[in-house]
């Protein structure tokens, strides 16, 4: 009877421990983008109560000529860098948004299960490729090709750098796409062809619409990892600090100017606090898409139930 007792008594210790061991964990990992977000408004805001610089200054201004002093008196519009962000990823997309919506409703839809096992894992080997990878057949094989039918002289290019993270980005909104629509009952496919409509009538009238929470959550999130890739880019985009004025002419991303001057510039000067208001902009930028993610999920649950 004492063992018994015993060992009822270590169950519940050692059942204590863990739940411990867990919620520390849990509440641990829950503050980490926390504290993230908190050390970069703590770096970030110097451009505007330190250097006294206007927010409308640094988001829409190309003037980018920031003082690597603590005095400061420079520009930091970072106007280019934002916008070569935002035309870079959006080109991703579009590139990329057709091919992986055909892969997905082919793998989910029309293609044999011994296809399907064989597709899947091809398609997820492509997220364990380094990015270093990916920027170096790009520099190496994309770039010239696009130099013989394109007019660009050298190549490096703000098409090149939609190319390149459209690659990168297909793997993830494809998976998640396909994840979805496999999550569609398999009732609501049989009542449709029940009530007479074609294969495609019940891909685009049913599947898409029950599977696009899923679909835009797979395109958020790539478009969260076109928007922070850097070393890829940095390699075929050509880093010319202008305005995106054109598909074949050199840009730069926030991303890649602060990879290539952060470790140059001055800790305490406008130059560095300038580099940090762009990571704050970027981790602002994430977290807007993660709370779209949320928000496209409620509205998805909103419309199953009714």
């Amino acid at each position: 009877m004492d063992a018994i007792v015993t060992a009822v008594r270590r169950a519940h210790r050692n059942e204590k421990a863990a739940r411990f061991i867990i919620t520390v964990c849990g509440i641990g990992m829950a503050l980490v983008p926390l504290l993230i977000g908190g050390f970069l408004c703590l770096k970030g805001i110097d451009t505007f109560t330190t250097f006294g610089h206007g927010i409308g200054e640094f988001l829409f201004s190309g003037q980018w000529n920031p003082s690597d002093t603590a005095e400061g008196g420079g520009h930091v519009g970072a106007g280019m860098f934002l916008a070569g962000s935002l035309v870079t990823c959006v080109l991703s997309l579009a590139i990329t948004l057709p091919i992986c919506m055909a892969t997905a409703i082919f793998m989910t839809e029309i293609a044999e299960p011994r296809t399907r096992r064989f597709i899947q894992p091809a398609i997820e080997l492509f997220t364990g490729i380094p990015s270093v990878v990916y920027g170096w057949i790009g520099m190496t094989v994309l770039i010239p090709f696009l130099r013989l039918f394109f007019p660009m002289p050298y190549g490096f290019s703000v098409l090149a750098g939609g190319i390149v993270l459209a690659v990168m980005i297909f793997p993830t909104i494809t998976t998640m796409a396909a994840d979805a629509m496999n999550a569609v009952p398999k009732q609501w496919r049989d009542a449709s062809y029940g009530l007479g409509a074609t294969r495609w009538e019940t891909i685009f009238h049913v599947v898409l619409p029950a599977a696009r929470g899923g679909i835009f959550t797979g395109i958020i999130l790539g478009l969260a990892r076109a928007l922070g890739e850097a070393l890829a880019v940095a390699m075929v985009i050509g880093q010319m600090k202008v305005f995106p004025t054109s598909l074949f002419k050199p840009a730069s991303t926030l991303t890649t100017a602060i990879a290539s001057d952060m470790g140059g510039a001055m800790e305490g000067g406008e130059y560095s606090a300038a580099l940090w208001t762009m990571a704050l902009i970027l981790f602002l930028l994430s977290f807007l898409f993660i709370y779209m993610i949320h928000r496209l999920n409620d509205m998805s649950e909103l419309k199953g139930r009714a």
